[in-house]
This record gives C-alpha cells, structure tokens and sequence, in this order.
C-alpha cells in the first residue's frame, strides 16, 4: 500500500484519494462519506472547533461562533496574510487554512490506517486570473501549507488532468476529450488525449493539447443568484431620499461566501443606522430593517446556503420557491419573504458568467489547432457541472460530442490518488 496520497482540497468539498491491492479508492472522511464540505465553525458555546458537515450543522442549529468556508479563495490574494478575530483572539487566515488540511490529512490516514508522506494536490489551471506571480504565490503557499501538516514529498496536478486521468481508467480506445471541471471557485478546461496505451506514461504533457480556467466557481453562481433575487428583499436596489442608490458594498459581501464577516461589524452597523435615517419610502424602509436584523443576528451564512441550496435544486427543477424565514422586519412582524426563482431568471443571472466560461473554452479548443467537430467527448466533472444552463452553453461549443457525467464530486480526487501512486511507486 503506497504512502502516497491525492489531496483535492476544494473551495466547496475536498477529498483525498490513494492506491490499494491494485485500485484507486477515495478514503472516507465524514460519516462515512467520502466528501469533507470545506468549513470550518469555531463553536463558542460548546469551546470546540467542527469541520464539515457537523460545522454547518452546529452553525444552522443557532450555536454561537465563527463560521468559515471558501478558504480555498483566500490562496493568491492579500487577504492570506491577513488576519481575523475567533473567540477574543486573532487567527491568521494562513494558520486557518492549516487547520483544515491538518485535520483533512488525519481523517484520510485514519480510514487507511497508515501515515501518508507523499501527496499530489490538485490545483486549479488558475488559482487568480491573469496574475502569473499570484498564481504562482498560490500554489506556493499551499506547498507551505502541506509541509506543515506533515507532508514530506509534495507534487501538484491540473484538477482537470486528474478527472481526465480518472475518466482514463475506464475507456478501451483513444478518444479526444474535453474536460469541464466546474467547482465551487474555478471552472477549469483540459483538452487532452487519453487512451488504455497513454494511461501508463507518468509524464503527460505531450498528451495536452490545451488548457485553460477561469475564477468562476459554484460559489459564483451562488452569488449571481443571491444579487438577483434575494438581496433586492433586503434593499439592494432602492433610493434614498436624495435620489442615490442604496451602497451597494454591503450586498456583494453579504452575497459572498469569504466576505460575508465583513458585513458583521459595528462600522456597517453604524452605517445602516445612518442610511435608515434618508429613507423616506416604508417598502424600502422595511426592507432595510430586514437587513440590519440579519446582521445583528449574524445570519449572512445561513442566507447564503439559501441561495446555494436554490441552485442545486435548479439542476432539477424549472421553478424554486421558498420562505427565507430568518428574513425579518425590526420589530420582528411575521412578514413572509420568498425566494422565488424559475430556471430561466437563474439563466439570466448567471448569464455574464456563461459567456465568460464560453470564450474561455473557445480559447482553449482555437489555441490548440482543433476543431469541435474532432472532440470526441465532453466530460464533465465538479459539483457546480450539474447546472443546467451551464451544461447547455459548454455542449453547444462541441455539439457532435457525446456528453458523458464523472464523479462531480469524486472524479478529482481518484485522478489524484493514481497520479500519486504512479509517481511515488
């Protein structure tokens, strides 16, 4: 058994991937699932810190704390420098992230029963877009990181490499296949050669026709909803008396997975306080009131899940409503507020993104001198893959393509854990 490992460390899920007797297996990692939601809740009340589901369980069951989640975002920007306060102490956002791949590393060692030294950590095509030093930086923090836990050998893989590695082991001829990999923070895209013969060269770079990403993720589409239909509930959009808009500042952050604690301070308390007092119209006063009672509460993670939990059941439904019951006045009146949204409002929310992923493709398939009509398959990966519209949009750059579905959630990760044995044998 290989002490080598495959980290999929995501912005949404993470899950670590390795070789046993001859086959790739994801460890499992949370109530016997093999997916680790990437969060991170230091409970007050109870004086403990829960990771995954039982973080996102302890927060939406009213204990008292800090909830964390997208930290994957925070690698390349200044923000990983920087510092936030937990319980009367101030937390590096760097030793965060330490933490959650500490304990994502002991969970997988416990459910293999042995110590892993070597590792291949997935990495988006771009960590941030158009910044080669930021990029750069990106990855050499979690390499950082990854030896702070306890990593010795540590190596990186395109996250739609290994899906494509992953999708290889079960193919019986060569096939021409573009790889969509759409996760909580990037969309990345691999045009490459895979084959039984291919499968067995350690080095693939001759088999990569083109590569490409782009920052749009899971969490993005998160958002594009949450600024169309649930943040007009709390003002977004209104007028002041004075004919100015309302600042919109407080709204992207709150509709933001990894900003949302930037709303939760006292300055903006101040703020709304002061906004309140130039609003003449009762509508947008109520609504308003609405979003300062949901800031005092500290609700903006569950408002957000909202939102999430909107999307995933667009991937099945053409219409979603539901009553945001946390949604209230400051005098707590019962006024019932609905999310409410059809698959098509979903569509022209995301719809800039789309377009953004559209070119993105087009540049990867143009700059690697091939022609739609020769990709053979579409192989789609990530758990944000699962939306429709942006499904549609991919299928029709390559419509003689057959469309096949990996592991959304799992495809990464055993990609990774081949990669690894392979490497480290």
């Amino acid at each position: 058994m290989a002490q080598a490992c495959g980290v999929d460390f995501g912005t949404s899920n993470s899950t670590v991937g390795w070789q046993q007797t001859g086959r790739t297996a994801l460890l499992q990692l949370e109530d016997n699932k093999v997916t680790l939601p990437s969060v991170v809740f230091f409970n007050a009340d109870e004086n403990e810190t829960n990771f995954g589901r039982a973080a996102l369980n302890s927060y939406l069951e009213g204990y008292e704390g800090r909830l964390m989640r997208s930290m994957k975002s925070l690698l390349g920007t200044a923000l990983l420098d920087g510092q936030t306060e937990v319980q009367g102490r101030s937390l590096p956002f760097k030793e965060l992230l330490t933490l959650f791949i500490g304990e994502l590393k002991s969970r997988a060692e416990r459910d293999a029963g042995q110590h892993f030294q070597q590792a291949v950590f997935g990495r988006p095509v771009h960590f941030i877009d158009d910044d080669e030093k930021a990029d750069q930086q990106a990855q050499n923090s979690l390499e950082e990181i990854a030896h702070a836990v306890g990593f010795k050998d540590i190596a990186f893989q395109f996250e739609p490499i290994a899906a494509a590695i992953d999708y290889e082991s079960r193919i019986s001829k060569e096939e021409l296949v573009l790889v969509a990999d759409i996760g909580g923070g990037t969309s990345d895209f691999s045009l490459i050669r895979l084959s039984p013969e291919r499968s067995q060269k350690i080095e693939r770079h001759s088999d990569i026709l083109g590569h490409g990403g782009v920052h749009i993720g899971g969490t993005d589409f998160d958002k594009y909803l949450s600024l169309a239909h649930i943040m007009p509930l709390l003002g977004s959009g209104g007028q002041l008396s004075s004919g100015i808009a309302m600042p919109s500042s407080y709204y992207y952050n709150l509709a933001t997975w990894h900003t949302i604690n930037l709303v939760y301070t006292q300055k903006v308390a101040r703020e709304l306080h002061d906004v309140l007092r130039e609003i003449d119209d009762a509508d947008l006063r109520t609504r308003v009131e609405r979003l300062m009672h949901l800031l005092e509460q500290r609700d903006g993670h569950w408002l957000a899940i909202q939102a999430e939990e909107a999307k995933i059941a667009l991937s099945e439904q053409d219409h979603v409503r539901r009553i945001l019951s946390r949604l209230k006045s400051k005098d707590l009146k019962a006024d019932a507020c609905y999310l409410d949204v059809t698959q098509t409002g979903f569509d022209s929310a995301i719809a800039p993104l789309m377009t953004t992923i559209q070119t993105t493709i087009s540049e990867v398939v143009q700059s690697a001198g091939i022609k739609p009509k020769q990709i053979d398959t579409l192989f789609f990966t990530g758990g944000s893959s699962g939306v429709r519209g942006l499904r549609r949009g991919i299928a029709s750059l390559a419509p003689a393509a057959k469309q096949v579905e990996g592991d959304l959630f799992g495809s990464i990760g055993a990609g990774l854990g081949l990669d690894a044995a392979r490497r480290y044998a």
